[in-house]
């Protein structure tokens, strides 16, 4: 049986260049590689890839996307050559398919850092074959949560499923362009948003059906649109939930530490 992740990638490549503001990030991801031990292939929801419907990176050999700009030379120089699963993307696009969903597969997309960030930390060795999948542009948390399900099918073949985004995702706060009031009072809104999106995660003691509502309506959970003025990197979360809600797995908290000062939180679900 395969088992769920949800992670913090950081910000652009920072976690890979030892950048002292991701360092327990990054040590975290690291620590994350005994759970790919066994997989037989990755599957990784990504923040940075948004299309209409979901898209597989279906090439033999992806390539590498670097969608950052501004950092050093060596950043453009990272190199992840995991093969791609062409087999598993046809197989996923037919799941998909029979949920209703209107999936394509792309031949030429290569891993962008939402990909290749967390996957050279955790697997370096680059020799398990990852499935990179979109998020889908209308943002919407249920067909997230819809598209989980329709992939957790493929958990029974020891696949991996990986949701690569950001729990706080505050561009403004993250990189220190908050005066010091706003962003301690940033920081509390941080905490109560986190305690929420823990407790929608991870505490089974709730019905699941509230658990599933506490998610499609995240927007209503303190702190919420400071965290996440976008969505797009806690969508994957949505997927790795819905998968997990199928598969009747529970979560446990892997991450629950400061990224440049503001509450993030990881999960692990088996």
């Amino acid at each position: 049986m395969g088992q769920i992740l949800f992670i913090p990638h950081g910000g652009g490549p920072l976690p890979l260049m030892d950048d002292p503001g991701y360092a327990r990030l990054s040590a975290a991801l690291r620590s994350l590689g005994p759970v790919l031990r066994n997989a037989k292939a990755i599957i990784v929801v990504t923040a940075h890839w948004e299309t209409e419907q979901p898209r597989l990176a279906a090439a033999t050999r992806p390539g590498m996307l670097y969608d950052y700009r501004g950092f050093p030379e060596q950043a453009y120089q990272i190199s992840y050559p995991a093969p791609g699963a062409p087999a598993l993307a046809k197989t996923a696009a037919d799941l998909l398919a029979k949920h209703g969903f209107a999936p394509q597969c792309d031949h030429e997309r290569g891993f962008d850092h939402g990909t290749f960030v967390p996957m050279a930390l955790m697997r370096p060795q680059a020799d398990i074959p990852v499935l990179q999948v979109s998020v889908m542009s209308s943002l919407d948390p249920a067909q997230h949560i819809a598209m989980g399900r329709a992939l957790a099918p493929l958990l029974d073949d020891d696949v991996v499923l990986i949701g690569s985004g950001f729990s706080f995702h505050n561009l403004k706060a993250l990189q220190g362009r908050l005066g010091e009031e706003d962003a301690q009072k940033g920081q509390s809104l941080a905490q109560e948003f986190h305690a929420y999106l823990d407790r929608a995660v991870c505490a089974t003691e709730l019905r699941p059906e509230v658990r599933d509502e506490m998610l499609i309506n995240w927007e209503e959970a303190p702190g919420a649109r400071f965290c996440q003025p976008r969505e797009e990197h806690l969508l994957p979360l949505h997927v790795c939930f819905g998968a997990a809600r199928e598969a009747r797995m529970a979560a446990t908290q892997i991450f629950g530490e400061p990224v440049k000062g503001y509450q993030t939180s990881g999960y692990h679900w088996r």
